[in-house]
């Protein structure tokens, strides 16, 4: 109709100006031509400008078609089904208000034909989606779960499992913690955070933990089953119950370090049974864990910083079973912790001492320990564990540490469990020769505590085996530092000293090894310090044989008398006549006896 009017307007106004010619009564109006030509195009101009606005601003000029109008079209489509599509999701918003929670308000955006469409179907999936209320489980505590163990159950259990797999033990041991698992099933990790527990609690709070839930009635079903089981089998389970232990805490690692706040890790399976079935093992036959002991030095994946915990529980655990048993395992596997550089800390020192301290403080810790000090041929308190005990005892003063304290306190009964044991026997020859080879390097150091132990040690060891003196000699040139004190003190404490040598023959012999050695070292020339070492050492060498030869006469002379007055006796006592003895022949028998 608008492009319709364009074209006509001209020929309606040429008619209009025929009509009315006769109505001029001959009088003529003046135009311009060229004025009128202007002012039709302007009138026709703003008669189509009305009605050929576009959205965009863009105007139709002149008597040329709007090309335009079809894209107008496509994008008032494009709203329409925009606006009808958020009615759409608007509705069933509402119809369903209660349950969904409010839909996303979509993006009206004319350059995009998808909109509309993925508005309606977000609002139709909605729909479908209905979120349930989370449902939450009762908390289980440990005690709880334990509480509702049946011993009668459980005998029963062991007896068929027993039955079921007769010949493989390994199997009847896996069965008797699942048993404990299905128990603690209901147990979270929130519940039993053994991780954290271990790190930030004492040995002697968790010690007991979790068996101190287990009632009695339950624990001896247990450990009586276990009892009739074979070393083998414990063993493996023993191995197979610390790999479980330690893929959980690898597992909690991995998650903490993973994440920037604390999450606490989900167990797929209660570690609280794990735990509690090892505790059992380890309580029953704790000679168990030294059959493991080999196995946990040797392999890296048992040892750590991380790990120190975990064994140290364990070994509190054999503890309970045999006191003996647990300060061996201290000796061979957790006190060597205290020499290494990258695993000794504070915190592994604090363990280390933590673990002696309870097994000294048991009833009558000292008395089992000095009487079981050798243990099936071997020592509780080895040379080498006595070596690292007497030096975190005695460190330089700049060494000193908070933990010093605690050795000086264990050290009296754990060094007279290291040196206890029948004399003369083949188990105290052997340690007390090890114990002097590293002995004579400590009386060396110059360390005045540490040297003055070490010495009073050594001279212990010459009066335990014969053959220490020809292993002193044998050390003697190369130690003579540590031989100048132990001969120094020698010769000041002689009167205590020598009521404790078997015999002073030994050494009579070394000390005259020692002079040749001093008179050899002396004619080949050498350093000051080395010539006035030799020198101190020949001094002590000489005045200890001279005191040894004059008590070596004495013996002699004391040996004579006696035999001279038994003589004397027995005679008296078979002469009928106890006149016709002489006095002053008597007399003269004596005094013909050597002097003192």
């Amino acid at each position: 109709m608008d492009e319709r009017a364009v074209t006509l307007e001209p020929q309606v106004n040429g008619e209009d100006e025929a009509t009315n010619a006769p109505s001029n009564h001959g009088w003529q109006k003046v135009t311009y031509a060229k004025r009128n030509r202007k002012q039709q195009s302007k009138n026709s101009d703003s008669a189509v400008n009305s009605d050929t606005a576009r959205v965009n601003g863009t105007l139709a000029t002149g008597d040329k078609p709007n090309v335009f109008r079809s894209l107008e079209q496509q994008s008032e489509d494009r709203r329409r089904r925009v606006l009808e599509a958020q009615k759409v999701a608007a509705a069933a918003a509402a119809d369903d208000h209660q349950i969904r929670s409010k839909p996303k308000h979509w993006s009206d955006d004319e350059d995009d034909d998808s909109d509309g469409v993925v508005a309606a179907e977000n609002g139709q999936d909605q729909e479908k989606k209905v979120k349930k209320p989370k449902v939450k489980k009762p908390k289980v505590t440990v005690a709880e779960a334990a509480s509702k163990i049946d011993a009668s159950d459980l005998e029963t259990f062991l007896v068929d499992v027993s039955a079921s797999y007769e010949s493989k033990e390994d199997i009847q041991l896996m069965r008797f913690a699942d048993y404990f698992g299905r128990v603690f099933s209901a147990v979270s990790a929130a519940q039993f955070p053994w991780v954290k527990m271990f790190r930030e609690s004492t040995v002697a709070k968790i010690a007991d933990v979790p068996i101190c839930h287990i009632s009695d009635v339950v624990y001896k079903t247990s450990v009586d089953w276990i009892n009739r089981r074979s070393s083998v089998a414990l063993v493996s389970f023993v191995l197979w119950s610390l790999d479980c232990i330690h893929s959980d805490l690898a597992s909690q690692q991995a998650v903490t370090k993973g994440s920037k706040k604390g999450v606490q890790h989900a167990s797929s399976k209660s570690q609280a049974a794990i735990f509690v079935a090892l505790a059992m093992v380890l309580r029953r036959k704790p000679d168990i864990l030294i059959n493991v002991l080999p196995t946990l030095r040797e392999n890296s994946k048992y040892q750590g910083q991380d790990k120190l915990p975990v064994i140290v529980w364990m070994v509190a655990q054999a503890c309970q079973g045999d006191l003996a048993v647990g300060l061996y395992l201290w000796a061979h596997n957790i006190l060597p912790i205290v020499n290494g550089k990258s695993s000794c800390n504070p915190q592994s020192r604090d363990l280390v001492l933590q673990l002696v301290e309870r097994i000294l403080s048991a009833p009558k810790a000292r008395t089992i320990l000095v009487n079981g000090a050798i243990r099936k041929g071997e020592r509780l308190v080895p040379p080498s564990a006595f070596e690292t005990l007497m030096r975190a005892t005695f460190p330089t003063s700049s060494a000193r540490v908070k933990a010093t304290e605690r050795f000086e306190a264990v050290y009296p009964t754990l060094k007279e469990v290291a040196l206890a044991g029948p004399a003369g026997s083949k188990a105290m020859k052997q340690a007390s020769q090890q114990i002097l080879a590293f002995t004579i390097k400590a009386v060396g150091e110059s360390i005045p505590e540490l040297s003055n132990e070490a010495s009073s040690i050594f001279i212990w060891c010459l009066t335990q085996n014969p053959d220490c003196y020809k292993q002193w000699d044998k050390l003697y040139l190369d130690n003579l530092e540590g031989s100048v004190k132990i001969l120094r003190k020698l010769n000041e404490q002689w009167k205590e000293l020598s009521v404790k040598q078997s015999s002073l023959d030994p050494l009579r012999e070394t000390l005259k090894s020692f002079t040749d050695e001093n008179e050899k070292e002396l004619a080949g020339g050498g350093d000051a310090a080395h010539q006035a070492l030799l020198k101190d050492a020949d001094k002590y060498c000489k005045g200890i044989l001279g005191r040894v030869s004059r008590g070596h006469g004495c013996m002699k002379s004391l040996t004579f008398v006696v035999i001279a007055a038994v003589a004397v006796g027995a005679a008296a006592l078979m002469s009928p006549n106890m006149e016709s003895w002489d006095l002053k022949k008597l007399s003269a028998l004596f005094s013909s006896s050597p002097s003192f």
